[in-house]
């Protein structure tokens, strides 16, 4: 039996200062962040679901929530799911400004392809994958929905399109609240990616 692996990234977080936040605890959804994560639970009401798995952070389990809330589903913490490390985590990260001022962070830019900054890409597909597996398991025969963060979502699609991991990060094709949907056969393995942006309506315009 076919299923689907649909990978949520979490909604818009409370961060009027623009911080670097990573891994940090603490880091809520603001509340147009509580508003993309009610109107991607209404777009899920037609799904068969079968397990629903989150990062660990505040903002995944706070975007999980109502979905989980509207299927009767607990939700699991795969904390592979989690955010990429990045050495500028809790930083100002901005072209011109911030952290990119100081001549000692240019050394951790030294090699985009690993990256250098952070948490190498292959480990990130390693666990991402890993995990969309686990839910896949998890999830019976159903489908299953995963609430994870952009990059890892990003690298994840660009190893299953077989895309260049070195990239622009503001080219990134997974917006606020985002469903990449990774489809899988008969047989339980990947056979293709779909992209969604059901509460695209809520996107900031900046």
């Amino acid at each position: 039996m076919s299923q689907t692996i649909h990978v949520l990234r979490h909604g818009e977080v409370l961060n009027p200062e623009k911080i670097l936040y990573g891994r940090q605890p603490g880091w809520r959804l603001s509340d147009r962040g509580q508003e993309m994560a009610k109107t991607v639970a209404d777009w899920s009401k037609d799904l068969k679901l079968g397990a629903i798995h989150a990062s660990p952070l505040q903002r995944a389990q706070e975007t999980a929530k109502p979905i989980a809330e509207l299927h009767k589903l607990p939700i699991t913490t795969d904390e592979r799911l989690i955010e990429a490390a990045n050495i500028f985590e809790g930083k100002k990260f901005e072209l011109g400004s911030g952290v990119l001022k100081h001549p000692k962070s240019w050394w951790h830019l030294r090699n985009p392809w690993r990256p250098s900054w952070g948490e190498p890409y292959q480990e990130q597909i390693d666990r991402m994958l890993a995990a969309v597996f686990a839910a896949r398991d998890a999830a019976n025969g159903k489908d299953a929905l995963v609430v994870s963060h952009q990059l890892p979502i990003w690298i994840l699609r660009s190893a299953i399109e077989n895309r260049n991991l070195l990239h622009d990060p503001r080219k990134r094709i997974c917006t606020l609240a985002s469903v990449t949907s990774v489809h899988l056969d008969d047989e339980g393995m990947i056979s293709g990616v779909s992209y969604q942006e059901p509460a695209k309506h809520l996107l900031p315009t900046k």
